[in-house]
């Protein structure tokens, strides 16, 4: 993943992230994705494997724990 993705991808989450009419089981499932992402980005490209594909995956991953844990705050 070039530089200008993963700083579109970051100001995509800042902004996303900025939200405060959000319950806590939406803001739990936007940072959870939001960081999952980021993670599996770094991961890949660390490890040599295609950053948008781990940027997906963690997404996915990220988003569903901070889904869980939202709805255990509320």
């Amino acid at each position: 993943m070039n530089r200008t993705g993963l700083a579109l991808a970051t100001a995509a989450a800042l902004t996303v992230l900025g939200c405060t009419n959000m319950t806590p089981r939406e803001q739990g499932t936007v940072s959870g994705a939001a960081i999952g992402a980021a993670a599996g980005a770094g991961i890949a490209a660390i490890s040599g494997g295609n950053g948008w594909t781990g940027a997906a995956i963690g997404g996915i991953l990220g988003g569903t724990v901070g889904n869980i844990k939202g709805k255990n705050q509320q």
